[in-house]
């Protein structure tokens, strides 16, 4: 078994089955897959996310090992994660309890409780064609430099998100920041439950990421100079020499963009 309770759990719980407690949390449920759920409660004043997980079952972890795929098998690989961005200096979600029981891979037993980071909106709802444009363009470039040295850093240190879209990058909008360039305020990348973590980042997933961030970069109003902008700081290099040595490699996440986006519109998910 593995434990970590912060305030005010540790307290709250101490003479209580904490795993019975936190399947027993009740509030505004956003998400339930079965055997894995996630919902917003409040506690002792404050607001947290809880996310359940009951195990997986034998044949979803044999489907990702036919598919060459590393299971995930509960909330550890998402509270790792946290860790990990942490001590890379990326803003992400505060753990506030975490705990796993069981040896058996597909029935083991677990949760993680995150403070709620509100008020905050995700960047694909925030940005839109007006809100870009009123940006303008030196704003607007920061922010997409912003999202480049992120992306720069979680890869060049073997992390990969697997869901790498705009809608998982939560802004603060908090009065706090109500004056301050979208560029400079706490952006918190969220959703991490697939994240990999490796020595180094290989190729194809780097690639799938960037094709989700472009994707969705160009549903929301995001451009091909914004995206050449994007590729000088991801590489930090000059645009020559970033394509010159990697020309193929962005043709091929600018093609696989454009393939979700097509699917997204067989499907109905936007025009």
């Amino acid at each position: 078994m593995k434990l970590f309770l912060a305030e005010p759990f540790a307290s709250r719980w101490e003479d209580n089955d904490p795993f019975q407690a936190a399947f027993s949390l009740t509030g505004e449920t956003y998400r339930d897959m079965g055997d894995r759920c996630t919902t917003r409660f409040e506690f002792d004043g404050g607001a947290y996310f809880v996310k359940t997980h009951s195990g997986v079952g034998f044949g979803e972890i044999l489907k990702n090992l036919l598919y060459l795929r590393i299971p995930v098998l509960g909330a550890e690989n998402e509270y790792q994660a946290i860790g990990r961005l942490n001590e890379l200096g990326v803003e992400t979600m505060i753990v506030a309890a975490f705990g796993r029981t069981g040896w058996n891979p597909c029935s083991e037993r677990s949760f993680l409780i995150t403070e709620a980071l509100e008020p905050t909106e995700p960047l694909d709802e925030y940005c839109n064609p007006r809100v870009l444009a009123a940006m303008g363009v030196s704003e607007r470039r920061s922010l997409v430099r912003r999202l480049a040295r992120i992306s720069r850093t979680l890869h060049d240190s073997g992390v990969n998100h697997r869901d790498y879209y705009l809608c998982h990058f939560l802004l603060n909008t908090s009065e706090e920041y109500a004056g301050v360039p979208v560029s400079e305020r706490p952006i918190y990348l969220i959703d991490l439950h697939r994240v990999q973590i490796r020595n180094r980042t290989p190729r194809r997933w780097r690639h799938k990421d960037l094709s989700a961030l472009y994707y969705s970069g160009r549903r929301v109003g995001f451009d091909q100079r914004d995206m050449l902008c994007f590729i000088q700081e991801y590489k930090q290099q000059s645009l020559k020499q970033a394509m010159n040595e990697g020309k193929s490699f962005w043709l091929s996440v600018i093609g696989d963009a454009d393939k979700l986006y097509d699917k997204g519109v067989r499907k109905g998910y936007h025009d």
